[in-house]
């Protein structure tokens, strides 16, 4: 990153409302939360719909898997996948250093270990890397700036770069929420990039959030399967899984 490029960072803050701390850049829009009592609760909905790559893989399998965050957020996902799901390896991509500052500091984010890192990087340039291809399980792409406007990043040649990182297996995760986004529009550079046949969506939450997820490999688990796996998501890791699959489907049945 250069001078110039840290300077233009939004600053970073937040704030609290009862039992639930916020992380803010700059702005009012919440860019992460975090519950006070108990630190690895995934607190908003989407950000729970957004571990929907589980229902794709196998449970017992979860431990010897790797995840991928684009935008730390306030570390919900990856403290998640690195402290209740105990993966083999979680890492986050942050651009601004302010905002790992401040999940180290305000939301409980572990230092790095042999089983997290955090890397300070611009994300389109750092998933094109030998050591992510062909690499990653579960991708969650979540990439907003300090007015949530649209995603950062957004097109057929990003979503494309996301692909190769996956695993046959793996699948991404993208929040699609903001004032001017489109939301067919980035269903179809998803489209473009993984190919119709491999992109699913959930119903948009209240908040106005809509969870897309996208197949390295298409496929199409039977209801009695995906079933079969929220309930040991349920189980093991206390996720709403039973009721994602009532309101998840293929974008093109």
């Amino acid at each position: 990153m250069t001078r110039n490029e840290a300077i233009n960072l939004p600053e970073v803050n937040f704030s609290e409302e009862g039992p639930v701390r916020h992380l803010h850049l700059g702005s009012e829009w919440i860019q992460g939360s975090m519950l006070l009592d108990d630190p690895h609760v995934l607190v908003h909905e989407y950000i729970q719909r957004m571990m929907a790559g589980l229902l794709f893989v196998d449970p017992a399998s979860v431990k010897q898997r790797q995840a991928l965050q684009l935008g730390l957020g306030a570390a919900s996902l990856t403290k998640f996948c690195h402290k209740v799901l105990r993966m083999k390896n979680t890492t986050a991509i942050e651009l601004n250093p302010q905002v790992l500052h401040a999940c180290k500091g305000w939301f409980h984010l572990p230092a790095d270990n042999p089983r997290m890192q955090v890397v300070l990087a611009d994300a389109a340039r750092e998933i094109n890397k030998p050591r992510w291809q062909g690499a990653v399980d579960l991708l969650h792409v979540d990439l907003y700036d300090e007015e949530a406007a649209a995603p950062v990043l957004d097109s057929a040649d990003f979503y494309a770069d996301c692909r190769n990182t996956l695993t046959e297996e793996g699948s991404m995760t993208v929040n699609l929420f903001g004032r001017s986004s489109s939301f067919q529009n980035s269903v179809d550079q998803i489209a473009v990039a993984f190919g119709m046949d491999a992109v699913w969506a959930f119903k948009s939450t209240r908040e106005g959030n809509t969870v897309v997820l996208a197949q390295r490999t298409a496929s199409r688990p039977t209801r009695k399967l995906l079933s079969e796996r929220a309930d040991i998501i349920v189980r093991d890791w206390g996720l709403p899984a039973d009721k994602w699959v009532r309101v998840f489907k293929p974008v093109r049945a």
